[in-house]
């Protein structure tokens, strides 16, 4: 594996998870809990290019490589520490087809036409200009090759017995999100936002996570140890913010954990893109 580091430029906004080790472990168990759902049909013939653009700590990385084992895979990321850790994780797998580089997307070292593929998921999200990224990422792409986005919607999630109060806590996330530049319902867009960076054959899937007791391992993997975990990880800067109150907060968070018992349900609902480059720029 290649480690190259760049300039980076400030064209993200602050990572509104944090980029602590619960977090990478969060993003992990995300990552192996959602595979078939996400990336059943994601896989890039041997020999192709392919682009992924924001790998952070390499959970997304490591289902492409095991998805699609004769690609050549690049992968970007522009925290440095989130690049080590990709790293470390990489690293026992062996998979010596996919680079990890050190950047920023809006300045990649590529020249135009690089890849045959680009994968971007849970990225754009994070963009204060989601469209301008695209943009970019189009001219890395060969005439006829393909993007790939997948984004999370948190105006989807839907669950029982609902809470105004955990409804309140998953506000403040979309609230801090929204604060730094990001947009943390992002999904709905993923169509005009294709479309408007000049993508043809633009075609958007529904990917509802649904979960009640009968499923107890998207319980544990995706309630729990995915969303709920991703909620609780902004509790420091809603209070601080005075965005809610701690005991609004407590309330909320219980609530959440009550969707986790024996009669509780939760759903939320990715949204995955894909792109046709058509033209050469």
């Amino acid at each position: 594996m290649i480690h190259h580091t760049m300039q980076q430029e400030n064209s993200t906004q602050p990572y509104v998870h944090g980029r602590s080790e619960k977090e990478a472990e969060r993003l992990l168990d995300q990552a192996g809990t959602l595979t078939t759902i996400l990336h059943h049909d994601t896989y890039y013939p041997p020999g192709s290019r392919v682009l992924e653009a924001g790998c952070g700590v390499g959970a997304q990385t490591v289902i492409l490589g095991n998805h699609s084992p004769g690609a050549l895979i690049t992968s970007v990321e522009i925290s440095p520490d989130s690049i080590r850790k990709a790293r470390d994780t990489i690293r026992p797998l062996e998979m010596n087809t996919i680079n990890l580089i050190n950047g920023d997307i809006f300045d990649l070292p590529f020249k135009n036409a690089s890849f045959d593929h680009i994968f971007v998921c849970f990225v754009l999200e994070h963009l204060r200009d989601p469209l301008a990224a695209l943009q970019k990422l189009r001219n890395l792409l060969q005439p006829g090759g393909t993007i790939t986005v997948i984004e999370g919607d948190h105006g989807s999630t839907f669950f029982h017995p609902d809470s105004v109060d955990a409804q309140e806590t998953i506000r403040c996330l979309v609230r801090l999100q929204a604060e730094g530049g990001g947009d943390a319902c992002i999904g709905r867009r993923l169509y005009p936002l294709l479309k408007n960076a000049g993508f043809s054959d633009v075609h958007v899937t529904d990917r509802m996570v649904y979960v009640d007791a009968s499923r107890p391992d998207l319980v544990e993997g995706f309630t729990k140890k995915t969303f709920i975990a991703m909620i609780e990880g902004a509790k420091e800067e809603a209070l601080a913010k005075g965005m809610i109150t701690e005991t609004n907060w407590e309330r909320g968070i219980i609530d959440l954990n009550r969707t986790t018992e024996s009669d509780g349900t939760f759903s939320y609902t990715f949204f995955k893109a894909t792109g046709l480059n058509i033209i050469q720029l």
